[in-house]
């Protein structure tokens, strides 16, 4: 936290003043919302209509007022006499004049960044404390002159407003964002950001403020290209789906990487994920080496001109004359188009252009003189048509990975010298499906897919994509994403000790490779605001063995937040459902984490005890995905769907049995290490069997 700063009672009638300011602020709001909606939408015809309406619908929504929460947080005041009201969003008076600055504006970063070593013009900074709307107290930094008695003690608004009770989804940071934090936020809309953040040094809060920024700063091209955010689950997207909302921005799409791939796009129908697989098959399947498998099973559609066109060559009957592309000719258009690097479909879209010009330098050779219009009347013949789709018939992506895991000659084909014989017999099917239309897809096969969609047409680029929880994704998963962000920059979140996927990134440099983002910029934050002391300090004792190269996070907030460890005798399910029970007592919300295997039992055990308690894998779909609301106060949630959550206080319930349900146990132990530091306020671990070494 910055250094600085003494809360101030209202003795001066500092507040009264800015509560005047503050409701002129609401006032204004308001007014220029009435003013969008009274606009009528006129654009000269309907389609012109419908969008201009859509704009201005767009528009009245980011200008809707949230009561209970105020429109700045912060204030500077600048050497040149300038007062500046810091807040979510614009806000100006009927003139024009601004009465609250977007936190994302040029002139804000003083809030954010300046210290008394690095002012810039800001000699004053001040601080809000807001309950239900209004200001209850401000602090006051002074970075010229520090007033009488002001010490250099942490913001105690700052910690508060950290440690306040959470209820239902992820808020916003605009106002405790730190100046390590507000710099990524802030980095240029062409660099690829990767943070390696550790539990609670608010990775995801940046990714979200990052993409709220960049569509401030680049409306025009991000609104056009679009901003997509993915996350791991559907549970995960709703817990911070409030965010970006709450700071004017309503058009960012939301998707798991599931969801990229099953929806209809890239040349493919929607595709159905309705089978399960082994977790070595699905590994191998997310290993990047497909990629060159797809590629070779999509281009091995190009026929062979000796064996497809009539004669071995390519013959244009034009008036007396047969004019004839010998198959040599044919064969070396057709290797020039496959080493462009193009898609298939592009290729494919060429290739009568290139026989047309074969064509027209053998008229050149006997003396005639054709122009691009007799090219191009040759390129639409009937004839070079049909030899395109002798030579490059159209393909569709699903057939192609249909063939590929059924017919094991054209595996060993298109896999030569990638991979083994006992790899191919993991991907082949046993029973292999009639068509590709009755085939019961994994997730694994819908990545793979993907990637064979992606080799016949380019998929389209979004403007930038924030990627959370980047290290438990699969190479080939990472390059699912990547081409959704191919002409654009991206913002990748994670933390590789929480990596709990058989496939997690060993290091962020491989994981840039997958994206194509090798060039990507790293940054570590290791200073934590969200999890208090006793919580990180007691998980971090797992991170020797689960990730050594990592430095131990350390917690800034002056409350050490409280840990309590609990050994019991008997039924320890039944003391976790106590515990939680007297946790309804205070403050905020809660989450009783367990292992996936215990879940029913757990659940079943809180109804009993007549504690009120959403499920967050109540509800899935056919991907896996949880489905449902968030609930407001007690979560029962399996280990392996906890991962970005937080609450205020969290029970982990027997952490060997967390452990035990991973393949191994350096996975297991990352699993236990993401249970650990979902805490906000205070952590309870109730055990019965004996903890693993390190927490002991």
């Amino acid at each position: 936290m910055p250094a600085p700063a003494r809360e101030t009672p209202d003795d001066t009638g500092v507040l009264a003043v800015e509560q005047r300011h503050l409701d002129r602020a609401r006032a204004e709001l308001t007014r220029m919302r009435e003013h969008a909606l009274s606009l009528t939408a006129d654009g000269g015809d309907p389609v012109a209509d419908a969008a201009l309406a859509a704009a201005l619908h767009r528009r009245a929504a980011s200008l809707v007022d949230a009561p209970s929460t105020a429109l700045f947080f912060g204030r500077t005041d600048h050497d040149s006499g300038e007062v500046l009201h810091i807040g979510r969003r614009h806000v100006t008076d009927a003139a024009g004049d601004p009465v609250v600055v977007d936190w994302r504006a040029d002139v804000s970063r003083g809030f954010y960044r300046a210290s008394r070593a690095e002012r810039g013009d800001v000699r004053l900074r001040r601080r809000f404390g807001v309950e239900h709307g209004r200001l209850t107290a401000h602090e006051d930094e002074h970075l010229t002159d520090p007033a009488p008695g002001e010490d250099e003690r942490a913001s105690r608004i700052l910690a508060r407003e950290v440690e306040r009770p959470r209820s239902g989804p992820m808020r916003d940071i605009v106002a405790t964002i730190q100046p390590e934090q507000d710099a990524l936020v802030r980095a240029d809309a062409s660099t690829t950001v990767c943070v390696q953040g550790a539990p609670g040094t608010g990775k995801t809060a940046v990714g979200l403020h990052r993409a709220a920024w960049l569509l401030y700063a680049h409306r025009e091209r991000l609104t056009r290209q679009g901003v997509l955010v993915v996350g791991p689950n559907r549970a995960f997207l709703q817990h911070i789906g409030a965010v970006l909302p709450a700071l004017g921005e309503v058009r960012v799409e939301q998707a798991t990487v599931t969801d990229l791939v099953t929806r209809p796009g890239g040349g493919r129908g929607e595709v159905r994920v309705r089978a399960a697989e082994p977790t070595g098959v699905a590994a191998l399947k997310g290993d990047a080496r497909l990629a060159e498998v797809a590629r070779r099973a999509v281009w091995a559609a190009v026929g062979d001109p000796a064996l497809v066109l009539d004669g071995g060559a390519f013959v244009l009957p034009r008036g007396s004359r047969r004019w004839r592309v010998p198959g040599y000719r044919v064969r070396e258009l057709l290797d020039e188009l496959a080493s462009r690097g193009i898609r298939y479909e592009a290729a494919r879209a060429l290739l009568p252009q290139r026989l047309a010009h074969a064509v027209l330098q053998l008229f050149e050779a006997a003396g005639d003189s054709p122009d691009d219009a007799v090219q191009d009347a040759v390129a639409r013949s009937a004839d070079v048509k049909r030899a395109v789709k002798r030579l490059m018939p159209a393909q569709d992506p699903a057939k192609v990975l249909h063939r590929l895991l059924s017919d094991g000659e054209f595996l060993a084909a298109c896999s030569d010298g990638v991979l083994d014989d006992a790899e191919r017999a993991l991907l082949l099917w046993e029973r292999p499906p009639r068509s590709a239309g009755s085939a019961r897809w994994t997730t694994a096969d819908a990545v793979v897919l993907d990637e064979v969609a992606d080799q016949l047409t380019r998929t389209p680029s979004r403007a930038h994509v924030v990627l959370d929880e980047a290290q438990d994704l699969s190479p080939m998963q990472l390059r699912a994403v990547g081409r959704r962000c191919s002409t654009g920059a991206a913002t990748v979140l994670g933390d590789i000790a929480q990596g709990t996927t058989p496939w997690s990134a060993r290091s962020w440099s491989e994981v840039l490779a997958h994206l194509g983002k090798p060039g990507g910029h790293l940054e570590v934050l290791d200073r934590g605001f969200r999890v208090p002391s006793a919580v990180i300090d007691y998980a971090a004792r797992l991170l020797p063995v689960i990730a050594p190269e990592l430095t131990v996070p350390r917690s800034v907030r002056p409350d050490p937040g409280r840990l309590d460890v609990l050994a019991v005798d008997g039924d320890a399910l039944a003391e976790a459902v106590a515990v939680v029970a007297g946790l309804l007592r205070e403050e905020g919300s809660i989450g009783l984490v367990v292992a996936d295997a215990a879940a029913d039992a757990a659940a079943s055990a809180l109804a009993a005890a007549g504690v009120p308690t959403t499920r967050l894998d109540a509800v899935r779909d056919a991907a896996g995905e949880q489905d449902g609301e968030l609930p407001e106060r007690v979560s029962l949630v399996p280990a392996t769907l906890v991962k970005g959550l937080e609450f205020d206080r969290v029970v982990v319930l027997e952490p060997a049995d967390v452990v035990a349900g991973e393949p191994d146990e350096r996975t297991g132990l990352r699993r236990l290490y993401v249970a650990l530091t979902r805490a906000v306020t205070a952590l309870t671990v109730v055990h019965a069997r004996p903890l693993p070494e390190r927490l002991r």
